[in-house]
């Protein structure tokens, strides 16, 4: 019994730690995206874009694939993610728009 709880804690500790990896790597993509948003709103580009956004699921449905990851389940997440950076750029946007840069 008490090998099948180390084993059951050896699993654990790797699903921390890839958790961990998880988020960090969401963070750096959101500092990335951060720069995008910027960039966008100086140059008056609209916060969505939605021939990349499709480029971007079909590409990860791609990789879930090739991963053996359920597509559906892989493309729900992207989709979690782009409306996190749209909502983010339109932030970025308000904050840069003319009007606003008067205050």
């Amino acid at each position: 019994m008490e090998e099948n709880r180390e084993l059951l804690n050896e699993y654990r500790s790797s699903i921390d730690n890839i958790d961990a990896a998880l988020i960090y790597l969401l963070a750096e993509r959101f500092r990335i995206t951060h720069q995008v948003g910027i960039f966008k709103a100086e140059n008056g580009l609209p916060p969505e874009d939605k021939e990349r956004e499709s480029a971007q699921v079909e590409r990860m449905r791609e990789l879930a694939e090739d991963a053996g990851i359920d597509p559906v389940f892989s493309e729900k997440f992207l989709r979690f993610i782009i409306e996190e950076v749209i909502r983010h750029h339109v932030e970025i946007d308000s904050d840069t728009s003319p009007e606003n840069k008067n205050i």
